[in-house]
C-alpha cells in the first residue's frame, strides 16, 4: 500500500562500497576534488567580473557556466562527503527532491549556456559586421534571462509532476537523487511523467545538438573559405575548445538518461556516467577555457598575480 512521503521521509541511496581502511583517503580525495572545482570556477567568475576587457558577450555568457557547475557539484559533494565519513547513505525525502532539482537544473543549464555560446561564436565568425548589433548588451541579458527562465520553468514542472505522487519504496538506485531514480519509487501510473521526461530529453538534448551542428557547420564553412590563416587558426582554437566541452557533457548526459530507460543496462555503467557528469565538466570547464581562451588566460594570470601580491603586503 502506498504511503505519503511524510511517512516515508527517509530514503536510502546505493552504498558506496568503501572499506573501513579507505574511508579517510577517499574522503580527503573527494574533499580536495570539490575544493579544486570550487576554486577554479570562482577564479573564472572573479576574473570575468573584475576585468573590464572581458565584459563582452562571449564572456558574459561564459560567466554563467561556472555558476551552473558549482550548483551541480555543491548539490552532490557535501552529502557525498558526509556519507563517506559516516557510511550512512540515508537522505530525507525533501533533501532528495532538492538534490534532484539542482542536478537537473545544473545539467539543463549547462547545455543551454553552451548553446548560447555556440550562437555567439557563429555570429562573431560568420556575421562579424553585424556582431555588435546582434549581440548587444541588452540582447545578451535577454538571452541569459531566457536561459535561466526556461531552465527553471522546465525543472520546476519536472519536480512538481514528481511530488504529486505518493511513494511506496525507499531505495534509490543511484549514488545521488535524480528524477528517474525517484520515479522508480512510485507504484502508481507515471506515464505523464515519462512522456514529459522524454519531451525534456528530446528538447534539452536535441535542441542544443541541432544548434551546435548548424552553427559549427556554418563556422567550418566560413573558416575554410577565409583567406586569413591567423583568423582561421583563432576561430578553430576558440570553437574547438567549446566543442570539446559540449561533447563531453552531451555524451555523458545522453547515455546516463538513456540507460535509465533500459532494464538491461548495467547499473554500474549508469552510476559511473552519472558521477562523470558531476565531476569532469565542472573540473575541466574552467581549465579548458582558462588555458585555451587567450584573453581569459591573460586576465586570469593578472588577477591571480594581483591577489597573491596584495596578500603578501
Amino acid at each position: 500500500m502506498s504511503k505519503n512521503a511524510s511517512y516515508m521521509d527517509l530514503l536510502t541511496l546505493v552504498p558506496l562500497g568503501i572499506s573501513a581502511t579507505h574511508i579517510y583517503p577517499v574522503f580527503l580525495l573527494a574533499t580536495l576534488t570539490y575544493l579544486i572545482i570550487v576554486f577554479c570556477n570562482l577564479c573564472v567568475l572573479s576574473t570575468i567580473a573584475v576585468s573590464k576587457n572581458l565584459h563582452k558577450p562571449m564572456f558574459m555568457l561564459l560567466f554563467n557556466l561556472p555558476i551552473s557547475d558549482m550548483l551541480g557539484t555543491t548539490a552532490f559533494f557535501p552529502h557525498l562527503l558526509y556519507s563517506i565519513v559516516t557510511q550512512n547513505r540515508v537522505i530525507s525525502h525533501s533533501a532528495c527532491i532538492t538534490q534532484a532539482f539542482l542536478m537537473h537544473f545544473y545539467g539543463t543549464g549547462n547545455l543551454l549556456i553552451l548553446s548560447a555560446m555556440a550562437y555567439d561564436r557563429y555570429i562573431a565568425i560568420c556575421c562579424p559586421l553585424r556582431y555588435n548589433a546582434i549581440m548587444s548588451p541588452k540582447k545578451v541579458i535577454i538571452i541569459i534571462f531566457l536561459i535561466w527562465f526556461i531552465n527553471f520553468s522546465m525543472m520546476v514542472t519536472l519536480i512538481l509532476l514528481l511530488t504529486r505522487f505518493k511513494i511506496c519504496r525507499t531505495n534509490i538506485v543511484d549514488l545521488y537523487c535524480n528524477n528517474p531514480s525517484l520515479t522508480k519509487l512510485i507504484c502508481e501510473d507515471t506515464r505523464i511523467n515519462n512522456y514529459y521526461g522524454l519531451f525534456t530529453i528530446v528538447l534539452i538534448q536535441g535542441g542544443p545538438l541541432s544548434i551546435i551542428a548548424y552553427t559549427y557547420a556554418q563556422i567550418l564553412r566560413t573558416c575554410v573559405m577565409t583567406n586569413h590563416p591567423d583568423a582561421r587558426k583563432k576561430a578553430f582554437q576558440t570553437c574547438g575548445t567549446h566543442l570539446v566541452v559540449f561533447l563531453i557533457f552531451q555524451i555523458n548526459a545522453a547515455f546516463t538518461l538513456i540507460t535509465h530507460r533500459f532494464q538491461s543496462a548495467s547499473p554500474y555503467i549508469r552510476r559511473v556516467l552519472g558521477i562523470s557528469i558531476l565531476l569532469f565538466p565542472p573540473f575541466l570547464d574552467p581549465i579548458i577555457y582558462g588555458l585555451k581562451t587567450t584573453e581569459l588566460k591573460r586576465s586570469l594570470v593578472m588577477f591571480l598575480k594581483r591577489n597573491i601580491c596584495s596578500s603578501k603586503l
